[in-house]
């Protein structure tokens, strides 16, 4: 079975002034950091905190002194597990492995059908 999932990581960002500079530098290392270990395939995106006010999502991102944390989705997906919790576990320690040090949780795991033996067989 194949596997959508979801994780949240925990990225600092030292020396900013601006969220949107921490979100960038946030996006951009990690990205960077998957590329170098050749998982391109991984999405990396800023991830969503619900306003405890309103309920309205915005960027995960704070400052204070200078420093942000900034909390980014990625989105991997993994294929052939042999369950959902087997998928989990790739996907956290395929993208564990290349990012050390960063605090990761599983959000979401969503089952999705291979186009790809369709698409080979056309």
């Amino acid at each position: 079975m194949n596997y959508r999932v979801w994780l949240e990581a925990a990225w600092l960002v030292h020396d900013v002034d601006n969220v949107d500079d921490a979100i960038g530098v946030a996006v951009s290392e990690a990205g960077k950091r998957l590329n170098e270990e050749d998982m391109d395939y991984v999405e990396v995106e800023v991830g969503l905190t619900d306003c405890p006010a309103c309920g309205e999502p915005f960027d995960s991102a704070f400052i204070a002194a200078d420093t942000s944390l900034v909390g980014l989705q990625l989105e991997m997906k993994v294929f052939n597990a042999e369950s959902v919790e087997h998928a989990k576990r790739i996907a956290k320690s395929d993208i564990g492995g290349a990012l050390r040090d960063v605090p990761l949780k599983i959000v979401a795991t969503e089952e999705f059908e291979d186009d790809r033996a369709d698409a080979e067989a056309e």
